[in-house]
């Protein structure tokens, strides 16, 4: 099999990417990432000499390279995760997101379908996307698969269309599709723009945590190992034509998880007791703020056995240890360091 993965180079690709290249020695996986400021070879250092592996620089808004490179390769499958995904970034440029998002979606969506000019035996397309589709949630209630789309955000808007799209596709040229929607991710090669890896650097350096509004907003959480492992199972064994939510099965509201951090940081860091929770600071809440998101996984435990492998405080304190043992790579990422490394391999 020939699998095209978008957005490798990514927090979340760059994890799908190493567990199909290791668990599947006889897919040829091919890594499509722009290399933009969350794209980070570095994430992928211990797989990228493997012969399965394949790296490819490229943009899905360039239509006619897109349809270049799927016509040499004839990919069977592609997961897509390439995306602009963050929010405070979307409020401020929601343009870059339209484009990238909707645009970049289309592009190769079109690829896909004139690449098996209708023949799409043994083929899927993977889309992943975010629970932000959903809007938000009271104080009680989960988003399941049925819930209708509600975005707040650019963002989420981008993301929304995206997912019509890929559903459209998929029912006007009969293409063989798939599509998860997962809560908030962390882990390991988080890009330090995100609540968790940003206030672990912050924590460090002993700068503030700013905390938007009151800190009363609900997330679910989800280990990016075990989105990786969900991603693999619905590729493979979910049916055409589906949905499937993804969640850890945990709600945090901000200021707690803030605090619970602050804790295992002090712990770790042989601090005084309360001396992170200092650093908390409350700044002015963002527009389009929702409340409370809250992940309903039941059918992808019940369809395809999936159950996240840790509690949110063991999967916490894991990232925790991953960063404090590789302060080089978040040192490289915020200096810009790992362009150097991308010109170094992969440039001739």
């Amino acid at each position: 099999m020939n699998l095209l993965i978008t957005g490798g180079a990514g927090f979340i690709g760059s994890h799908v990417v190493r567990r199909f290249v290791l668990n599947y020695p006889n897919y040829q996986i091919f890594n499509l990432d722009a290399l933009t400021y969350a794209g980070n070879l570095e994430n992928l250092k211990d797989v990228e000499i493997k012969e399965n592996y394949n790296f490819i620089k490229g943009d899905i808004n360039d239509m006619p390279f897109i349809s270049e490179l799927f016509q040499e390769h004839q990919f069977d499958g592609v997961i897509h995760l390439a995306a602009e995904s963050h929010v405070d970034r979307s409020i401020s440029d929601p343009l870059d997101f339209v484009q990238t998002n909707v645009v970049g979606t289309v592009n190769i969506l079109n690829a896909f379908k004139s690449c098996n000019e209708n023949n799409f035996e043994g083929k899927r397309f993977y889309h992943v996307s975010t629970d932000e589709v959903y809007g938000t949630l009271g104080k009680d209630g989960l988003f399941t698969e049925q819930t209708p789309y509600d975005p707040r955000s650019p963002y989420a808007a981008s993301k929304a269309s995206s997912d019509h799209l890929v559903r459209a596709y998929g029912e006007t040229y009969d293409m063989p599709y798939v599509i998860s929607n997962c809560s908030n991710n962390y882990g390991e090669y988080q890009f330090p723009e995100k609540l968790i890896p940003l206030f672990i650097n912050n924590i460090i350096n002993n700068r503030s945590l700013p905390v938007y509004g009151d800190g009363d907003y609900t997330r679910d959480w989800l280990y990016v190992k075990d989105h990786a492992i969900a991603i693999d199972h619905i590729f493979h064994k979910g049916k055409n034509h589906e949905t499937y939510n993804i969640g850890g099965f945990n709600e945090w509201k901000n200021l707690d998880l803030v605090k619970l951090l602050c804790s295992l940081m002090d712990q770790k860091l042989g601090r005084a007791k309360g001396s992170s929770e200092k650093l908390i600071t409350f700044i002015e809440d963002r527009p389009g703020h929702d409340k409370r998101y809250a992940i309903d996984a039941s059918k992808l435990n019940k369809e395809l056995g999936w159950t996240p492998s840790v509690t949110f405080e063991k999967g916490l304190s894991k990232t925790i240890d991953w960063f404090l043992e590789n302060k080089k790579w978040l040192e490289n990422v915020i200096s810009g360091d790992y362009v150097e490394y991308y010109q170094k391999q992969y440039t001739q």
